[in-house]
């Protein structure tokens, strides 16, 4: 029997996957199978055979369905978490399915309900990362953190965000998978702060690629929307959707979309709905073909030069007071 942990490159990825392994006897042996935040069509690249068990973690069922449905026929165990919208999700004996949709609540919130929130701290991280400062805050108060120990828990779950977002794992500055491995070792996120260098390079690296984010001028700004639109390059493409996360943070009325240029053309799209309103996202992006994401965040892989005047207003309709 092989075990194949199948999860998204992001902060919340990493970190519903560091509690199970801080959790679960064997989990170390398990093969790991992950990419860029936007590479989420993994289920694909798993070579399960009859009686393997996989997990898999933040990752859109909808946009992995198919080669779900031919795992679980062929007698492959599957348990699935995740909050993104998943489509219709099989009945099937072999799945295990723990999905929820709610607004503020993401896969590290989903992991730490099944472990009656055993690795809570790192649960904190990974709610912070996808921008879900309120609902992170209140998963915290049991621990009687510090303000200082929050702050840190809060900037970890940003950077391990930001290491998530580009067009190939080249752009990052840690192949997700590598960047797990370093995470491991350390039931206390603190410790890995403290004593693991990818934080501080992480940290510069943010602070210079939002410095050039914060340079560019909005295309289009008003107290309800922001639309920005940034330079092909490998900063933009690790930046994007972070800064759209802190813009959304400075103005929680207001819905934003960033979109950064792609090599072969076009725009790969962030979008986020008000932090006061955490709706919408999804089923804007999903009215264009690669997109997709979660109420509150979603995003478009691809969108054609030809196509921005109808996400722009099919932006600023989604959003209207």
């Amino acid at each position: 029997m092989t075990r194949y942990h199948v999860f998204n490159g992001d902060a919340d990825g990493l970190c519903a996957l560091q509690q199970l392994h801080l959790s679960e006897p064997g989990a170390d042996d398990a093969e790991l199978v992950t990419g860029t935040k936007r590479d989420i069509a993994l289920l694909q690249r798993v070579p399960a055979a009859s009686g393997d068990q996989v997990t898999v973690l933040d990752l859109s069922l909808d946009k992995n369905c198919d080669p779900l449905l031919e795992m679980l026929d062929r007698g492959v165990q599957v348990r699935y978490v995740d909050h993104h919208h998943p489509g219709e999700i099989p009945d099937h004996t072999n799945l295990e399915a723990h999905i929820d949709t709610t607004a503020d609540r993401g896969t590290s919130l989903l992991v730490d309900d099944l472990l009656q929130g055993r690795q809570r701290a790192w649960a904190v991280v990974g709610t912070f990362g996808d921008n879900f400062d309120a609902s992170a805050m209140r998963a915290a108060e049991p621990l009687a953190l510090s303000d200082d120990a929050l702050e840190r828990l809060r900037e970890l779950g940003i950077l391990l965000n930001y290491n998530g977002y580009g067009a190939t794992v080249a752009d990052l500055h840690f192949p997700p998978a590598d960047l797990f491995l370093r995470i491991r070792p350390y039931p206390d996120p603190l410790d890995f702060i403290a004593q693991d260098d990818a934080f501080e390079a992480l940290r510069a690296g943010y602070h210079d690629d939002m410095a050039r984010a914060r340079a560019v001028v909005p295309e289009h700004v008003s107290e309800t929307h922001l639309i920005m639109v940034l330079p092909e390059a490998a900063w933009a493409r690790r930046v994007g959707g972070v800064y759209a996360n802190a813009l959304a943070q400075q103005a929680p009325r207001r819905a934003h979309a960033l979109l950064t240029r792609r090599e072969v053309g076009g725009f790969v799209v962030s979008v986020r709905a008000p932090i006061e309103r955490p709706d919408g996202a999804d089923a804007l992006c999903r009215q264009f073909e690669t997109g997709g994401g979660r109420k509150a965040a979603a995003g478009i892989n691809g969108l054609s030069e030809a196509e921005y005047a109808r996400f722009e207003e099919a932006f600023l309709a989604a959003f209207a007071d």
